[in-house]
């Protein structure tokens, strides 16, 4: 169970039906704020006038505005959600297709939502609780990743089949953080389109997990 957070980082929930909807503002317009400018552009102010609120509107709900960033982050974070769903209900087929889709499933999510996962990963390289909170979401894709390349046996041509599986998932969701993170002709001498590059990752993964 994850510690509870100190209470100087806790937001009191709106309980009004009014107040829950300026609240959904207040997080919708956190994430716009920060796919288009970064923490820089999250100010108080900007929030404000993007959400539509006056400044009581937030501090009613804290006056951290670690704790508010750490809201918009969940808030952001919560739409890549499906990625992990996408991957647990994928069914067993043709092994490679399988693994094809696997991979889809992963980069689909990060790059639907590039903007958003670019600026927080920028930020996580100078915010411990970001990066905590980032590497526990990619934990849990992770092993559900994993556990869709075990229901594969025997077709799993590599000696070590689960370390094979973490190794491939690294390597997919590092290319994808790379992506989203720096632009499509960081990673690839000349630039992909998002088609041929995850089809690019997707065949990678084939070759390692099933030798094709």
């Amino acid at each position: 169970m994850a510690e509870p957070l100190p209470s100087d980082l806790q937001i009191r929930p709106p309980l009004q039906r009014r107040s829950r909807e300026a609240w959904a503002r207040v997080l919708d317009a956190g994430v716009q704020l920060l796919e288009e400018g970064g923490y820089d552009a999250f100010t108080i102010a900007a929030l404000c006038e993007r959400a539509g609120v006056a400044p009581p509107a937030i501090y009613a709900r804290t006056t951290n505005k670690e704790a508010l960033f750490l809201a918009v982050y969940e808030h952001g974070i919560a739409r890549l959600a499906p990625a992990q769903g996408a991957l647990e209900d994928l069914q067993h087929g043709d092994p490679a297709q399988l693994v094809r889709d696997a991979v889809a499933a992963v980069l689909g999510g990060m790059l639907a939502h590039r903007r958003f996962l670019g600026a927080v990963v920028l930020i996580s390289a100078a915010h411990p609780e970001v990066h905590r909170r980032g590497a526990g979401y990619a934990h849990a894709l992770e092993e559900a990743f994993v556990e869709l390349v075990g229901r594969l046996g025997e077709a799993v041509t590599h000696p070590a089949p689960a370390a094979a599986a973490r190794t491939c998932f690294g390597s997919v969701f590092a290319a994808g953080v790379l992506r989203v993170a720096w632009g499509a002709d960081f990673t690839t001498a000349v630039p992909l389109d998002d088609a041929a590059f995850v089809s690019a990752q997707a065949d990678a993964a084939v070759r390692h997990l099933l030798g094709r």
